[in-house]
C-alpha cells in the first residue's frame, strides 16, 4: 500500500545535514516530547510507558505535543518511542518501573544462558513484532502534515547490549564490562545480531515515513578509546553502511544519518570518518574545537547545551546560546541547534522556548556581520529543497 503524506513545508534540518549552507540553524532537541511537558501527563494518563509506545495514537499525540506548544521555533519532531523496544523486540522482558526506570526482570547472565542461545539462533522479525512503530510514524506524519521532517531512531547494539546485561541502568556496569572483557567474541556475535535488526528496523522506520535517522549510543563514555573500537565503533559503522543498502533494496531514497555516541568525546575525529551526515554532541566538546575537526570531513554537528542551563536561568541559556553559535560558525552550514543530551526532569517549558528563541535571534543578528550567508537560500538550495520534496512518497 503506498501513502501519500502532504509536501514538506520546512526541509531545513534536511538541507543542513546534506550539508548544504542554510540560512539559519534548525533546532529541536532531544527527549522533547516528554514528562517536563503538563500536556504529556495529560495524554499519558494511567497508561504505562511501553503502552504509551504500543499506541499509535498516543505515540502521535506526544509526539506532536512540543512541535505545536514550540511552533515556529523548532524544525524537526521525533517519534515518541524508546530504544529498548528491541530487546522486546528479541524476546526479553522489558518493563518501565516508576521512579526508577526500565527493569529487565531476568538480564543475559552470561554465554550459556538458554535466553542468550535462543537470541542467537531465532530468526527476529522485526517488521512484524514492532509493527506498532511503523504505524505511529506513518499516523505522526499525516497529523504533522508537513510542518516539520519526521526523525526515526535506534538503540546503538553497545548501549541495548549494557541494558540486556544489567537489567537495567547502572553507575557501575559491572555485567558490561564483565561480558566484553571475559566473553569478548561472544559480545561481539552479540552485538553484531542486534546491529542487523536495527538496520533493519531504521529501513523499515523509513519506508513507514521517517525522514531523518538518529542512533543513540547513551553509554559510549563508559568504554575506553580502545574498547570502544572493538565493541561500539565497528556496530555503529555496521549500520551506517547498510541502512543506506537496505533502503535502495526497498526502492527508497536514502535519508540522512546521526549518531550519537554520548560521552565518547575521543571518538570524534572517527565518527567524522563514517558515513553518517551527522555526529551528535555532547557537552563535554568544546563546540570551536569539534567544528574544526568536523568541517575537515564535511560533517555536520549536532548539539551541544549542557541540559542543566535550563535550569540557571535565563542569563545563563544566554550565555551558553552565544558560545555555540560562536562556536558552530555562526550557524550557516553545519550545525543543528540542540541540547547535548536529552531533557532532563522538571525543566520548565518557557525556559526551553527561552533557549530556541535566543538561537533565533543570535543566528538572525549574526549574518549581518559574518558575510556568509543571507535569509535568501542560493540556487543551489532551492533546487536542492526541490529535489527532496519529490521524494516525500514512501510505500509501506
Amino acid at each position: 500500500m503506498t501513502i501519500a503524506f502532504e509536501p514538506l513545508k520546512n526541509d531545513l534540518i534536511l538541507r543542513t545535514a546534506r550539508g548544504e549552507k542554510v540560512e539559519r540553524p534548525p533546532m529541536w532537541v532531544m527527549r522533547q516530547a516528554g514528562r517536563y511537558l503538563p500536556e504529556y501527563h495529560e495524554a499519558k494518563g494511567k497508561h504505562d510507558f511501553f503502552e504509551c509506545c504500543r499506541s499509535p495514537e498516543i505515540a502521535s499525540t506526544l509526539t506532536l505535543q512540543p512541535i505545536e506548544r514550540f511552533a515556529g521555533l523548532i524544525d524537526a519532531a521525533i517519534i515518541f518511542s524508546d530504544i529498548l523496544v528491541i530487546p522486546q523486540a528479541m524476546g526479553m522482558e522489558v518493563i518501565m518501573v516508576d521512579k526508577k526506570g526500565p527493569h529487565f526482570p531476568e538480564p543475559l547472565q552470561g554465554p550459556d544462558d538458554k535466553q542468550y542461545q535462543e537470541i542467537m539462533d531465532h530468526h527476529i522479525d522485526v517488521k512484524e513484532s514492532l509493527d506498532y512503530v511503523y504505524k505511529a510514524i506513518t499516523l505522526t506524519r499525516q497529523k504533522l502534515a508537513g510542518r516539520v521532517p519526521l526523525i526515526g531512531f535506534c538503540g546503538a547494539p553497545w548501549t541495548l547490549l549494557c541494558y540486556m546485561v544489567e537489567g537495567g541502568g547502572t553507575k557501575l556496569f559491572i555485567q558490561s564490562k564483565t561480558w566484553v572483557f571475559r566473553h569478548g567474541e561472544e559480545s561481539k556475535a552479540l552485538l553484531q545480531k542486534i546491529a542487523e535488526l536495527c538496520v533493519e528496523y531504521l529501513a523499515l522506520q523509513v519506508q513507514a515515513g521517517a525522514q531523518m535517522l538518529q542512533v543513540f549510543d547513551s553509554w559510549a563514555g563508559e568504554l575506553s578509546p580502545t574498547s570502544f573500537k572493538s565493541f561500539s565503533l565497528p556496530y555503529l559503522t555496521y549500520i551506517a553502511d547498510n541502512v543506506p543498502k537496505r533502503l535502495a533494496e526497498l526502492g527508497l531514497e536514502r535519508v540522512p544519518m546521526t549518531v550519537f555516541a554520548k560521552g565518547a568525546w575521543y571518538a570524534l575525529e572517527d565518527l567524522c570518518k563514517t558515513r553518517y551526515n551527522v555526529v551528535g554532541l555532547d557537552w563535554l566538546h568544546d563546540p570551536a574545537e569539534a567544528y574544526k575537526i568536523a568541517r575537515a570531513y564535511g560533517k555536520t554537528l549536532q548539539g551541544n547545551a549542557d541540559p542543566g542551563v535550563l535550569y540557571g536561568g535565563r542569563e545563563a541559556i544566554t550565555a551558553v546560546v552565544k558560545e555555540m553559535v560562536d562556536g558552530f560558525g555562526g550557524g550557516k552550514q553545519g550545525w543543528i541547534a540542540n541540547l547535548g543530551h536529552g531533557i532532563t526532569p522538571f525543566v520548565k517549558p518557557d525556559d526551553l522556548k527561552f533557549f530556541f528563541e535566543e538561537i533565533h535571534k543570535y543566528t538572525t543578528s549574526s549574518q549581518a556581520s559574518s558575510g556568509e550567508a543571507t535569509d535568501e537560500p542560493s540556487s543551489r538550495d532551492t533546487a536542492m529543497r526541490g529535489e527532496s520534496t519529490k521524494n516525500l512518497l514512501h510505500g509501506i
